[in-house]
Formats: structure tokens, sequence, C-alpha cells
């Protein structure tokens, strides 16, 4: 087997492991929740206010969690970091299983709120753009498409397990899945050498804060972190807020489902069209078109009532302007400042963008009231990723 192909096996089997275990974990952590949170209001009495706020928390958690997660994986590499949020995972969900109350349901989330920041796409990324080097791009690209169906395959296995058993034991069923599965593959198949990088080694071989400093204080960073947060907030409000928007103008829940849905299969289209579009157009041309994209699509919404095909249509398209846009995340960083520093830096570029993605659902249904109607909330949001995409022109270093 020549290096070349030696290399390739190497990589792959990392590939797969995140693949599998990122499908999983976002499965297991945040995609199961919302299917459940009727079923644990109605059997414990909790307000149902009151058990998504706690989940709300849990994603802010993961957010601030991202920083040191980051700057671990930089140092240590992905092995210990992921291995360690997924045994930490196990007995959270248990917790969640078996809380008596509403506090120590609460603390359960709160944990495994901060375990999502090792297991969710961030550090998977990391680890695949340092091992993958040059070639990064089919890898993320792979790992975004597998990692996208996790709504499909969760959601309904949640609703089921729910009917058949109940949601304290789909949380145990959750658990046990983390601990024979994602525990053990992070711990054995994580194991390729992290120093030197592919690309550029002799950047990598020494973590140096001082770099990393002058790079999160250049006016580069601070309007991508801004024009990122932006169009956070604005694309993944849109799908909590598309029902009410579409049951607003008369249509039935039914429909409207039908609509969101949609959504689901433009996004994996638009994870297949990133890769040559990235190719082919500059930095600035690739990110402000993706997130020009999300805004136009946002204002369609907003503008176009009917008929319910034109509205299949335009939730695809906004279904693959969220798909273009988790891969410009996962690339903003290399494409500006190279693999060095990749963890360090993607995770605290990512933590204000999560937090404005954890408080969109709830933010939208305000901002809908004070406004008057969904379709001028779905006008601000599409003015907000405008905003977000007229930053991203000038989020390019100097040097380059």
């Amino acid at each position: 087997m020549s290096p070349v192909h030696r290399t390739a096996h190497k990589t792959t089997t990392p590939l797969v492991v995140l693949c599998v275990t990122v499908t999983l974990s976002r499965g297991a952590l945040y995609y199961a929740f919302p299917v459940l949170a009727l079923p644990i209001s109605a059997d414990t009495g909790w307000p149902l206010a009151a058990t998504m706020i706690v989940f709300s928390v849990s994603q802010i958690l993961a957010a601030l969690a991202g920083i040191p997660v980051g700057r671990w994986m930089d140092r240590k590499g992905p092995r210990a970091v992921m291995t360690l949020g997924a045994a930490v995972a196990v007995p959270a969900l248990v917790a969640v299983a078996f809380a008596p109350n509403l506090w120590c349901f609460a603390a359960g989330w709160l944990v495994a709120g901060s375990t999502m920041a090792a297991l969710s796409y961030s550090p998977a990324f990391a680890a695949l753009t340092r091992w993958h080097g040059p070639n990064r791009m089919r890898a993320l690209t792979t790992l975004t498409l597998v990692a996208g169906l996790a709504s499909t395959v969760f959601a309904p296995l949640a609703a089921a397990l729910d009917h058949w058993l109940g949601w304290r034991e789909t949380y145990l069923v959750m658990a046990a899945a983390l601990l024979v599965t994602a525990v053990p593959l992070h711990a054995f198949a994580l194991r390729l050498p992290w120093f030197p990088s592919p690309e550029r080694p002799e950047r990598t071989a020494v973590f140096r804060p001082v770099a990393i400093r002058s790079v999160l204080r250049s006016r580069a960073f601070v309007l991508l972190s801004a024009a990122l947060t932006l169009s956070a907030f604005g694309i993944y409000a849109v799908p909590m807020n598309l029902v009410p928007l579409l049951a607003e103008r008369d249509l039935g829940t039914g429909v409207a489902a039908w609509v969101l849905g949609i959504g689901g299969v433009g996004q994996l289209l638009g994870r297949l069209a990133y890769s040559p579009l990235h190719r082919r157009a500059s930095t600035r041309t690739c990110s402000v078109t993706v997130l020009g994209v999300g805004a136009a699509t946002i204002l369609l919404f907003a503008v176009v009532p009917g008929p319910v095909t034109a509205l299949f249509l335009i939730s695809a398209l906004a279904g693959g302007g969220r798909g273009l846009f988790i891969l410009l995340q996962a690339t903003a960083v290399s494409d500006r400042w190279g693999t060095a520093h990749y963890g360090t830096l993607s995770g605290i570029l990512q933590a204000p963008a999560t937090v404005a993605i954890a408080l969109g659902p709830g933010a939208g249904t305000l901002l809908a009231g004070l406004l008057g109607s969904y379709p001028l909330l779905f006008t601000l949001l599409a003015a907000v990723t405008a905003t977000g995409a007229l930053l991203a022109a000038g989020s390019l270093p100097s040097r380059t």
C-alpha cells in the first residue's frame, strides 16, 4: 500500500467514527428533546415553558464550554475530550431520566449541555480539519451530510420509544447507546497523531497564545464573529417560527409540518452545493453569498403567502441556506487563519453564534408579538441576516 493510500485509510476510520458518534450525540442530546418535551410536561406536571428554558440554558452552557474544549483540542487533540464528553453525558442523561423534580431535571440537563461542546460539530470539525489537511472539505461535507440525518432518525425514534416505553426509559436507552457506542469509539478510534498538522506543520508544532490574541483582537475576527452571530440568529430562528407563520396564514398544522420537513431535504442539497462554491469562489465571495442566500430565503417567507407549492420550494431553498451556513462555520477559521489554532479560534468564534441559536425560538416569539405579525418578524430576521452578509464582506485578514 502506497503512503498516500495508507494515510487515506488511517483518516477514513476517524471520519466514519465521527459520522456515527456525532449523529448519535446530536440525536440523543438535542433532537430527542423537542419530541419529548410535551410528554415530559404531561407526565410530571412541570410547566412546558420551564422545561424549554432549562433546555435553552443547556445550549448556552454548551456554547460557553466550547471555548475551553477548543483550547484542549488544539493542545491535546480530540481523543481525550470527546471520550470524556461521552462518558459524562451518560450519567447526565440517567439523571435526567430519574429526575424526581424540576430542579434535578435542570441539573441533569445543565451537565448534559456542557458535554455537547465535546460531542457536536465543532470538535469533530477541528479533528477532521487537522487530520485531512488540504482534503478537509470532502471530510467536512461527508460528516455534515450524515449527521444532518440526526433529526430525521432521532425525532421519530424518540416518539416511538416514548410510545413504547415512556420518556424516562427513552433517555435511558439514549444513555446506553452513548455508553456502548460513543465512549469506546472515541477512546479507541481517535488515535491519529495530532502534531504536526498535515498542512503547514511548522505553524502547528507550537501552541502560541500570543498569535491567538492578535487574531482575536483583529478587525477581521470581530466582523466575522458578528456576521456569524447575526446570521445564526436569523437563519435558525426560521424553522422554530415557521409553523406559527403558516398558521397565521390559515394553513393547517399538517401542511405546515410538511413545509417545515422539506427544509431538511434542502439542507442536504445545500451541503452538497457548498464544496463547489468553496472551491471556485474567493473566501469573501463565498461568505457573502452563503449569508446572502440565507437572507433572501427568509425574506421570501415574509412576502410570499402561497400557494403551498411555492412554500415547499421556499422551504427547500431556506433549508439549503442552513446547509450552506453550517459548512461556512466549519471553514471560516481555516480559510482565514489556517489550521494551527483551529480549535481555540473556532470555539471562541462559535460561542456567540450558538447562544444566538439557543435564544432564537423564544426571542422570535417575543419579537413577533411586539411587531404584531410573523411576516414582519421574518422581514426583521431577513434584515438581520443581510446585515451579517455585509459584515462578512470585511471579515478577511489584511494579509489575505
